[in-house]
């Protein structure tokens, strides 16, 4: 009889799902009005304001040629993890369970085309020495924190910030926390990285949930000629970027700030610069309404 009473209530609790955790499980889409210029054609060139740069970081920024992505080498090169907090497409997520206890051992969040799939482990496994292999995908541990997931990855190539130049190193530690409110998915991103910024650096991102099953990945990449050579690697010599002076051309914000750094980030730099800003008479390009308005 004792056994039978302990019985009832085990099964009562069985089919209660664990404490503290909800189900991330879905096609999710991209709400792609959010930082539309990060996810569309791209920021401009040298629009930096808001990273927290250090001068390693800004001298490799100011290098860079967006014709580097024209290389047959590096046409069908992956994003780094980073790209799911600045590209264009949706995510899909689903778990994978322990075949003999049910629990959850992982949460995966399916690739795109040009991102390497992302595997949450939270079967409690170690992180890899500092000396391991890194790759596209990196190495990435969830805990859940209440019915926030939170994922720590590392081991990640060097990859992009911003789609304007802006890098990680291989170094950087990138730390996103899942949270779902209904049919909306916020993930909210810090980056670490001591190579080339001298603060973390955040962005937050929504999704929304979709009767469109996603693929979990994409097409095959097919390198071709896009008008660079074959080991040529466009670049700008130092002060020699052709777009240093844009940001003020086009919207009056000065050099100072579209050049970015740690004191960009914060709103006292506004009252910094007032006097450098100059309205433009007229807006000529990413204006948010239609062309010639």
């Amino acid at each position: 009889m004792r056994i039978t009473n302990i019985a009832v209530p085990m099964m009562i609790f069985a089919g209660i799902p664990a404490l503290a955790q909800i189900d991330l499980s879905g096609s999710w889409q991209s709400k792609n009005h959010e930082d539309a210029l990060e996810r569309g054609a791209g920021p401009n060139p040298v629009d930096f304001a808001g990273v927290p740069f250090n001068e390693s970081g800004r001298a490799k920024a100011l290098s860079y040629s967006q014709s580097q992505l024209s290389m047959p080498e590096r046409i069908c090169a992956f994003y780094s993890q980073w790209h799911m907090m600045i590209g264009t497409f949706g995510v899909r997520l689903w778990n994978e369970t322990d075949p003999l206890t049910g629990r959850t051992v992982a949460w995966v969040v399916g690739a795109w085309e040009d991102r390497a799939p992302m595997t949450i482990w939270m079967d409690g496994r170690p992180r890899p020495s500092k000396n391991a292999p890194h790759s596209q995908a990196g190495f990435t541990t969830g805990v859940w924190d209440g019915n926030v997931l939170t994922a720590t990855t590392t081991h990640m190539l060097t990859g992009y910030l911003r789609r304007n130049g802006v890098m990680t190193s291989d170094q950087a530690t990138m730390i996103t926390h899942f949270i779902r409110h209904g049919d909306l998915l916020t993930l909210a991103s810090q980056l670490d990285d001591p190579i080339y910024l001298s603060e973390p650096y955040y962005i937050t991102r929504t999704f929304v949930l979709t009767t469109n099953l996603m693929n979990s990945g994409g097409p095959p990449c097919i390198p071709g000629d896009e008008g660079v050579e074959v080991g040529r690697v466009p670049h700008n010599l130092p002060g020699k970027n052709p777009f240093l002076d844009e940001m003020f051309n086009l919207y009056g914000i000065p050099r100072e700030a579209a050049l970015g750094g740690p004191e960009t980030m914060y709103p006292a730099f506004r009252d910094k610069i007032k006097d450098q800003f100059k309205m433009p008479a007229k807006c000529q390009r990413n204006c948010g309404a239609p062309a010639g308005q």
